[in-house]
């Protein structure tokens, strides 16, 4: 046999004509396909091939149809391989070793190049460019011999006897030629995993620009010939039409047999084994976690190859019945994973594995995966490979059926089964497979299939409610799809345990299968359960027991299996501890839930789980129940509350005898739950009476649905009677409202209680008849009356009992109409009572420092929310509109504002009405707007706290007194007002009333000077209120000092100012100076009375501030500034009141023009004959005073006072006064020509 080198040293001279026309480029074919994993932008789908490669241009296609593999190539006579021009027809035949010799130098070059590349990145082009033109012309003449074998190689006969022409001599051996030819490139090339690690790592580079190094080049190369060998022989194959094809130099020479059948077997098992070995490299690096998102193939090339392989074994297994891919696959991993030497052909496995069995797992599921990829490269969901469900049962048998010794970890099962269910979804479960599964888990049922090292996420997710349990159960039986992140996810999401239940659900759904798969596992089912086994489960087992049979019951004969599920769990010892009992009741929960789900009576499964429920109710209400095991029991107790409200939550029509699951176990519940525990009951409750009224509702209106997202609707043909929502309405009234009843009164109300509570009005609202007899005839009314009416009530249980109602418009609408009799007329009013006074009582719970408490806040926003929809009520709408002080739309107002415009409106509507009727009418109405104000507000005055509350509680009464003072003088209301006075104004003690009082003062001495003038009959009595309190607190308030900064705040002179004078104005004044007079400005004969300096600067500041003109009302504390003037001799005071005394005068004089005021002249008058003959001197010191500021008034008086001094010269007895004489002359020196007149006529006496 002649050497590689004496083939090539041969003659290169082209066998053709040096004169051939044809240029190069004619000569040379289109590119034709090869493998590429060149980065292309619009294919950046993990699933997606090359459209340059052998699947993408067809060529697969192409070789299993028996196709041209190039059909428009090479149709020119010449062609151009390897840089020279052949005969097209001939070039392989005569020189077959000098192509193959050339073919082999281009490789060698390629290697060479490999070798002397470096990392300049400036050479990075040529380089790149250069081992990019030694592939193509490789690949292109691989594709020349695909192509000259398809189309002029023919079955070789016996030569007839005698000469042949040289050239059919050399084509009868072209076959057996081109075996050892091919034979040679594979020795010459190598297996894959020989190549050195420099070329396999072009596997991993990131292919994101246009060059690459010759590395790359020359390991796509090798995957190309690798290929192309085995196409080239199964070509043969096919030409020989079923011959075999010896290598007769190769046999002749070593003696051993070479055929092209051994050459195919021997390279497919090469290829097959190193792409194994690749991938157990790649497996290396793998968790457990990514198992199914990691692949076993490095580039889109080798996924592209093994897909080749695929179709090719299967499409030769059918045709020429030789052995499938799976045969050749389960050989070589079957010795991988029993740790046997491998079959010859294979060669020798990397024996580095880490985890064989593993691997295996991994591999055929990533395997199986690629057999879904059609001939054209084109992903489908019908399978494309047979399954492999025998090796798998040997893969399964391996993990579960191992040695306790050397038994896997759950890290382990768990990526097993979870291959498990991907091969599933890919080939349908069969029998072997779910009894293999099901007997390991039969065995390991209290198992808890974590794995550590995931942390929390490996714990697996664990059903709190029956209806999670039942999600759960429905996520078993409802995988996600093969890709999707939920399947490749589930690793982490999902223990073993869950993921076989996956595969189960996928056994039992098979469609066409006719309940056969659950014949025949059912026994191995039940068997596996007895007594014993029962009580051995831990608390994981019985978990896993009941997500086990809710799978089962969803996907085959639930009633079946829900009685079987209750006969097992029916052998657990009665004294279960209560966690056990959680899980019973939440199982048999979500069995009840299927039932509904499926439209079947729930009645038995109910009366059993409630008569459970109702034993353990009673243990945790008895006294003797130790607390630690209440605390214990509230467990399961609190589960079945969350169930059952599940149940009522997720039913569309409460027909199918849910009212069971409501016994008089609650009514021994609620007693004895503690704060947290009631709060979880009352949640409950609220979720039941809201269920009922939807689907109360949509039974009476049926084109209008209610149904909450995740609701099963009936059945088409199911009718909800009104006598099912009644039997549930019953026992809500039964078990649960007079417990709620009870607690109205409580300091401490839960908030849960008024949502309750409401909840029951708004069914008795929709079902008045459902009511217990001791709230009819009016049941609306009725619970009203118990929840928000009654004056009893805490003000949280008010604020957040009635906005649920308000905000009812067909109740807010049957409330103001009373249509139907179900509320009464005053039911608004009653509302708008509660109201008023939870405005009054908000600040009641503050905290001793003062400071907000939780209740509080709580107060402070439903009274808000309260306050909004009791302004949009029609009777206070009304009242607003009639008074023009209707909020503006948008406007949100503080309870403490909408409450001043409230009783400013119902002040102003009452006195804009004339008809007494309807005077007294309103009059009533108001009065029971206020209800018994002044207990609502005792609280505030015994504690003298909190400081907010008795401002609030000061200043809402004084609102009321001052804009409704007409309505107070009313015979209806006096007694209101002398409560509000005695109570308020009067009291025994005013410590801790300062700021209360300072602040709204002026609110009631105007309201109390408006209602003594309209009070008819105890006009007198409220005079004497009115005068004793501005007395009490002119005397209380009367600062220290006479400053005009500390009279200036005193609240009796704040309430007396005004900036236009008005006669509600003056008459406080009135009554003010009155008791100013009679009770500040009384000289107990000579003695000053006390605090003058300050009365005076309070009389002075009151009369400064308002412009008052009538005489009648500035004259009142004349004599009294005259006494002052007359007795004492103080400057400030002789200063204050000559100040008072200018503007007495002044303003008098104004008013009564030309002529002397009448007022004054009387005044003066008394003044001159009370001081006759005692203080003589005195009084003309004063009238000169007066006589500066207005003589007029001096001169009426000069008769009378000339008459004065002679009785009082009489009088004496002595003659003429001539000290007297003198100041009276003084004092008519003042008076213009009468007083000149006055002086002569005394002269003369």
């Amino acid at each position: 046999m002649k050497t590689m080198e004496e083939d090539i040293s041969q003659s290169l001279t082209p066998p053709v004509s040096p004169f051939a026309g044809e240029s190069q480029c004619e000569l040379t074919p289109a590119l034709p396909p090869c493998f590429s994993c060149a980065f292309d932008p619009g294919r950046d789908d993990t699933r997606s091939l090359s459209s340059d490669s052998y699947i993408g241009r067809g060529s697969l296609k192409r070789l299993l149809l028996r196709l041209a593999p190039a059909p428009a190539d090479y149709e020119d006579d010449t062609v151009d391989i390897f840089g020279f021009p052949w005969v097209t027809e001939t070039a392989l035949v005569e020189s077959t070793k000098l192509l193959f010799g050339l073919f082999r130098q281009k490789l060698l070059k390629l290697e060479t190049l490999v070798q002397s590349s470096s990392h300049d990145f400036g050479q990075a082009s040529s380089l790149h460019y250069e081992a990019e033109d030694l592939r193509q012309q490789c690949v292109l003449f691989l594709q020349y011999v695909k192509v000259f074998l398809y189309r002029y190689l023919e079955p070789t006969c016996p030569l007839e006897e005698g000469p042949c022409h040289p050239y059919e001599e050399l084509e009868a051996q072209l076959p057996s030629a081109l075996l050892e030819e091919l034979f040679g490139v594979t020795l010459f090339i190598g297996r894959l995993k020989d190549l050195p690690a420099n070329i396999q790592s072009a596997l991993t580079i990131q292919h994101q620009g246009k060059l690459f190094p010759p590395s790359w080049h020359l390991l796509h190369l090798h995957l190309d010939i690798h290929w192309s060998v085995l196409e080239i022989l199964h070509l043969l194959g096919q030409k020989m039409q079923g011959q075999v094809v010896y290598a007769h130099h190769f046999v002749n020479l070593t003696g051993e047999n070479l055929t092209n059948n051994s050459l195919f077997e021997e390279h497919l098992c090469n290829l097959l084994s190193d792409l194994t070995g690749m991938a157990m490299g790649k497996y290396s690096k793998v968790r457990p976690t990514e198992a199914l998102t990691s692949h076993h193939y490095h580039c889109t090339c080798t996924k592209e190859l093994w897909i080749l392989l695929i179709h090719l074994l299967e499409h030769r297994s059918k045709v020429l019945h030789t052995q499938s891919f799976w045969n050749y696959m389960n050989k070589l991993l079957r010795s991988l994973i029993s740790s046997q030497p491998v079959a010859e052909q294979y060669g020798v496995l990397p024996t580095h594995c880490k985890d064989p069995l593993g691997f295996t797992w991994w591999l055929v599921t990533h395997l199986a995966e690629l057999g879904q990829y059609s001939r054209n490269g084109a992903f489908q969901n019908e399978k494309q490979l047979e399954d492999n469900w025998s090796f798998v049962g040997e893969l399964l048998k391996s993990t579960c059926n191992r040695n306790p010794k050397r038994a896997l970890q759950e890290d382990q099962i768990r990526m097993h089964v979870h291959c498990c269910l991907s091969l599933s979804l890919l080939w349908k479960p069969n029998n072997s497979t779910v009894t293999t599964l099901w007997e390991y888990y039969s065995k390991n049922l209290s198992g808890s299939f974590t794995v550590p090292w995931l942390g929390v996420s490996g714990l697996g997710s664990v059903s709190r409610t029956p209806l999670a349990l039942l999600d759960q159960a429905r996520s078993c039986c409802s995988p996600s799809p093969l890709r999707s992140s939920g399947h490749t996810q589930l690793y982490r999401s999902a223990n073993s345990f869950h993921i076989f239940l996956r595969v189960l659900a996928l056994y039992l759904a098979q469609e066409n299968a006719g309940g056969a798969p659950w014949r025949q596992i059912k026994g191995r089912v039940y068997s596996k359960f007895h007594q014993r086994r029962m009580q051995e489960l831990s608390e994981a087992g019985l978990m896993n027991f009941l997500l086990l049979f809710v799978v089962v019951a969803r996907q085959a004969e639930l009633e079946d299996v829900a009685g079987r599920a209750c006969e097992l769990l029916g052998l657990l010892p009665p004294d279960s501890p209560p966690a056990q009992r959680s899980l019973v009741w939440r199982g048999q929960l979500a069995l009840l839930l299927l039932f509904q789900e499926r439209g079947l009576d729930v009645g038995a499964q109910a009366s059993w789980l409630a008569s459970s429920f109702s034993q353990t109710a009673r243990e945790f209400y008895l006294k003797t129940t130790e607390p630690s095991r209440r605390l214990a029991l509230w467990g399961p107790l609190g589960s079945y509350l969350e169930g059952v409200a599940e149940v009522f939550e997720t039913s569309a029509s409460l027909g199918l005898s849910e009212e069971k699951l409501l016994n008089e176990g609650f009514g021994l519940l609620l007693p004895a739950c503690r704060q947290s525990e009631l709060s979880s009951a009352l949640g409950f409750l609220q979720i039941v009476l809201r269920e009922l009224r939807r689907v109360h509702q949509r039974n009476v209106q049926p084109g209008h649905s209610t149904c909450p997202p995740g609701a099963w609707m009936p059945p088409p043909n199911a009718s909800v009677g009104k006598d099912r929502h009644l039997a549930v309405a019953a026992a809500l009234w039964a078990h649960f409202f007079p417990f709620l009843r009870s607690l109205r009164l409580s300091n401490t109300p839960p908030s849960q209680l008024a949502d309750a509570a409401a909840g029951f009005t708004l069914l008795a609202f929709d079902l008045p008849s459902s009511a217990p007899q001791d709230l009819q005839p009016n049941p609306i009314q009725s619970i009203m009356q118990c929840f928000s009416w009654d004056d009893m009530l805490h003000p949280l249980l008010v604020t957040r009992y009635l906005p649920h109602l308000l905000q009812n418009s067909e109740l807010v609408y049957s409330v103001s109409s009373g249509c139907g009799g179900s509320v009464s007329a005053s039911a608004q009013t009653l509302s708008v009572r509660a109201w008023f006074r939870c405005v009054l009582q908000q600040h009641i719970h503050k905290n001793p420092d003062g400071t907000d408490s939780r209740a509080g806040r709580a107060l402070e926003e439903q009274l808000s929310e309260l306050t909004r929809l009791i302004l949009r009520l029609p009777e206070v709408d009304s009242i607003l509109q009639r008074a023009g002080m209707q909020p503006g739309a948008g406007s949100k107002l503080v309870p403490r504002s909408a409450l001043e415009m409230f009783i400013k409106a119902v002040g102003r509507v009452y006195s804009g009405l004339q008809v007494l009727s309807e005077r007294s009418a309103m009059a009533t109405r108001a009065l029971d707007y206020t209800g018994d104000i002044m207990k609502y507000i005792k609280h505030y005055l015994v504690n003298k706290s909190p400081q907010e509350g008795l401002l609030l509680a000061y200043w809402a009464v004084g609102c009321v007194v001052k804009h409704w003072s007409p309505l107070l003088a009313t015979s209806k209301a006096q007694q209101l007002l002398f409560n509000i006075v005695n109570g308020l104004l009067l009291p025994n003690s005013l410590s801790g009333l300062d700021k209360a009082l300072r602040d709204n003062l002026s609110l009631y001495l105007q309201g109390l000077s408006i209602a003594t003038s309209m009070s008819q009959s105890q006009g007198a009595y409220l005079k004497k209120q009115l005068r004793d309190v501005i007395s009490k607190y002119l005397d209380h308030f009367l600062p220290a000092t006479s400053s005009v900064g500390a009279i200036a705040n005193h609240p009796v002179l704040l309430a007396a100012c005004e900036a236009t004078p008005t006669p509600r104005g003056a008459a406080l004044r009135r009554s003010i100076l009155q008791v100013i007079s009679e009770n500040f400005l009384h000289f107990k004969g000579n003695a000053p009375p006390p605090r003058l300096v300050t009365v005076l600067a309070f009389l002075l500041e009151l009369l400064r501030r308002n412009n008052d003109s009538d005489p009648a009302l500035l004259t009142m504390p004349l004599p009294s500034l005259l006494r002052c003037l007359k007795l004492v001799n103080e400057p400030h005071v002789r200063r204050t009141s000559t100040e008072a005394l200018q503007l007495v005068v002044e303003r008098c004089s104004a008013a009564a023009g030309d002529a002397p005021c009448d007022q004054i002249v009387t005044v003066l008058q008394s003044f001159v004959e009370e001081n006759e003959g005692l203080y003589d001197k005195q009084v003309y010191s004063v009238l000169e005073t007066i006589a500066v500021l207005d003589s007029r008034v001096v001169q009426v008086l000069i008769p009378v006072l000339s008459l004065s001094l002679r009785n009082t010269e009489h009088k004496r007895g002595l003659g003429k006064n001539t000290t007297l004489r003198n100041a009276y002359r003084n004092l008519l020196t003042l008076l213009g020509d009468g007083g000149q007149a006055e002086i002569i006529s005394l002269e003369q006496d």
